[in-house]
């Protein structure tokens, strides 16, 4: 018997061993050596002072500031510990009810008619950073009457910060709006 469960607990330790310590150590240090500033998770930096990371949405209020699409992590918006969707359905009340008073915000804050969909719905993981242009252009008076700038030049700052495509096809124009708010405060 110790012949059989000799070999099988030396695989289990080496397994173990190579799987479970040296492969991640060893991806941890390739990746922080060839993508520092991914690696150690996309810090957004302000004087020096650690703002956000251009990964994880941050909650805007102000009108002073574009605002990013809705969090589903709970009661503490875009907290990265709370990383889901909401898996409310479409048949669900509660979602028809919250997308509801997100429209009526919009539209009370002086938004057209038309309402893109990223600014009533949450993302896959509720932490997206990214709105798309429509909706970053549809908040450009707002936020231009806001901080008493003419809107052409708070347009221009928008589509100097929206990125394009991967690779000229994959995905979909974005902004992030961190990032996009940054430039703003330094306009």
């Amino acid at each position: 018997m110790l012949n059989q469960l000799r070999p099988a607990l030396v695989l289990t330790a080496a397994m173990t061993i190579v799987t479970g310590l040296a492969y991640p150590f060893a991806m941890t240090g390739i990746a922080g050596t060839l993508m520092p500033a991914q690696a150690s998770g996309s810090l957004v930096e302000k004087d020096g002072t650690v703002i956000g990371s251009s990964l994880i949405g941050q909650s805007f209020a102000s009108d002073r500031y574009f605002w990013p699409r809705p969090s589903a992590t709970g009661p503490d918006p875009y907290s990265a510990n709370a990383s889901s969707g909401s898996n409310l359905g479409t048949t669900s009340a509660k979602l028809r009810d919250r997308v509801a008073a997100d429209v009526a915000k919009l539209k009370t804050a002086g938004s057209p008619a038309a309402v893109p969909g990223d600014a009533v719905t949450t993302s896959g993981s509720g932490l997206d950073p990214h709105i798309s242009p429509d909706y970053a252009r549809m908040q450009v008076a707002r936020v231009a009457g806001a901080r008493s700038l003419a809107p052409a030049a708070v347009e221009e700052l928008l589509a100097r910060q929206t990125q394009g495509r991967d690779l000229g096809f994959v995905g979909e124009p974005r902004v992030n709006v961190l990032q996009l708010n940054m430039a703003l405060d330094s306009l």
